[in-house]
């Protein structure tokens, strides 16, 4: 769903986000955190370095889908979905009918004469750069809003992550929504190490958000039963009384 720019984008975030709650949650002292002088004043500014805890274990989660995966991002990313629809169906006729203007120029360039030619190349130019920039523009709104969508989430999932971390008895939780070299996570078992189906099974329930329905299956008519004839009932072979 996200491309490789936004990829790079919600890494950091979700370093930084994770990373901090799990700093502060650790770190506060007793009492400070309902202080809002102390909290104000005092608290150091969140470190951008990956926190660790004190179990022993490793365990991995795939951030990406977890997001995605909860109830609330299927609600929101299908919603942000729709919206985007009448854009790029505005941009996919725009797109066939600078392909049939450019199949024109190609079947019957040699026919026109040079102005007609000149202005056919001209309303092409700058119907393609139009489209371009549209295109352009469309992505860009679209990388926003899911960032948007991804980064909301994760804020609320972060806390999640780490509770449920802490109280796993992990020291450390990899995220493998890269796979390697992208991601310094070469191999690991997700069957015993990956926490991500647990997460977002947490995530939901505190939620509260609903499993959105799922698309009603196609019926199929039922398959009509074979008739079998029935034997034609043998003829007497006794002979007549």
């Amino acid at each position: 769903m996200t491309s490789k720019f936004l990829r790079s984008v919600l890494a950091i975030a979700v370093v930084s986000m994770i990373s901090a709650f799990a700093q502060t949650s650790a770190a506060a002292p007793s009492g400070a955190a309902n202080s809002p002088a102390t909290a104000s004043s005092t608290a150091p500014a969140a470190s951008p370095n990956i926190a660790t805890g004190t179990g022993s274990k490793i365990g991995t989660i795939n951030i990406e889908q977890a997001v995605v995966g909860t109830n609330e991002g299927q609600r929101d990313f299908e919603a942000l979905r729709k919206k985007l629809e009448p854009k790029q169906n505005e941009l996919k006729g725009q797109n066939d009918e600078l392909e049939n203007l450019q199949k024109q120029l190609q079947t019957q360039g040699d026919k026109l004469n040079e102005d007609a030619r000149a202005s056919l190349v001209k309303q092409i130019e700058t119907k393609k750069k139009s489209f371009d920039r549209q295109v352009q523009d469309a992505q860009e709104d679209a990388q926003n809003q899911q960032k948007e969508i991804f980064q909301r989430i994760l804020q609320k999932m972060a806390p999640v992550i780490v509770k449920h971390a802490q109280e796993g008895g992990f020291a450390m939780i990899v995220d493998t929504s890269n796979p390697w070299p992208q991601s310094p996570v070469l191999w690991y078992d997700g069957e015993k190490s990956d926490i991500t189906k647990a997460v977002v099974d947490l995530y939901n329930t505190q939620s509260g958000v609903a499993a959105p329905a799922a698309p009603a299956a196609a019926t199929k008519p039922a398959a009509p039963k074979p008739t079998t004839p029935k034997p034609a009932a043998p003829k007497s072979t006794e002979p007549p009384k």
